[in-house]
């Protein structure tokens, strides 16, 4: 159901660069959705966020472009814009086609990341854990933005172009895994380091099925919540597909992922 959110509830951004205000803009709202300050349903005006945010209207119609283009927020007539809402549907291929393409893209990057590339995605690890002590979710998404990256680094364009929309386009529903389970930054940190370890050691089969794994969890745990009737199938082929021949691998992943394997 559509809902106007009162504008004194909605805090404004810090502008300090005239020539990035279309972007921090962006950068500003498209926090507030992943964070759920702007749920689905939300109401966007451009006059009234343009008024409320000090800035003029041009920028604020290029930040709504860029919000549509990622699938945050549907256009409607006198320029203004409903948030979207959770869709079991969306879900369920986005994480199909990030299991497929980030499970390839691991593949490809084991045994051939620098050593560059591994002190920067370690120090993207520790980075993250830091940002989650200071509850500072963008710089958490950032820098996990930046370690999935790196574990597909010799992904080059397109395929890396793609790899990053759907990453991004997926934010959304990983905020909301992480607000289920408060666990699930331990489990995700452990998930990484393993990733990271069998693209070190050139185990294809072993990083492209790690990968696969760490998307699928995510993506199943959510998808419970928002559609509980969906059965995940375009997951669980995406999963199937990307572990296919891999038995050594799986024999050493935990039960719970085992299990999901079995029963596909």
């Amino acid at each position: 159901m559509a809902t106007s959110k009162p504008l004194g509830m909605i805090p404004a951004p810090i502008l300090n660069e005239p020539r990035r205000v279309s972007l921090d803009v962006h950068r500003h709202l498209r926090l507030l959705i992943i964070n759920n300050t702007l749920p689905g349903g939300s109401i966007l005006k451009q006059a009234e966020l343009a008024r409320h945010f000090g800035v003029s209207r041009t920028p604020m119609r290029e930040a709504f472009r860029m919000l549509q283009e990622e699938g945050l927020i549907d256009a409607e007539t006198n320029q203004r814009a409903l948030v979207r809402e959770l869709d079991g549907e969306e879900l369920d291929q986005l994480y199909s086609v990030r299991i497929a393409l980030e499970s390839l893209g691991a593949r490809l990057t084991a045994g051939r990341i620098t050593v560059e590339e591994v002190v920067e995605a370690r120090n993207s690890l520790v980075a993250m854990q830091a940002a989650r002590a200071n509850d500072d979710l963008e710089e958490w998404m950032q820098t996990h933005r930046d370690f999935h990256r790196l574990c597909s680094a010799r992904a080059n364009e397109p395929l890396m172009r793609v790899i990053h929309s759907y990453s991004q386009r997926t934010e959304r529903y990983l905020r909301l895994y992480q607000l289920l389970d408060p666990n699930s930054y331990e489990r995700a940190h452990k998930d990484h380091q393993a990733i990271l370890e069998a693209v070190i050691s050139g185990d294809r089969d072993e990083a492209g099925a790690r990968m696969a794994h760490h998307l699928e969890n995510t993506g199943l745990t959510v998808l419970r919540n928002v559609s509980a009737d969906s059965p995940g199938r375009a997951i669980r082929e995406a999963l199937e597909m990307a572990i296919s021949g891999s038995v050594s691998t799986q024999a050493n992943l935990p039960e719970v992922n085992r299990k999901t394997t079995q029963t596909q």
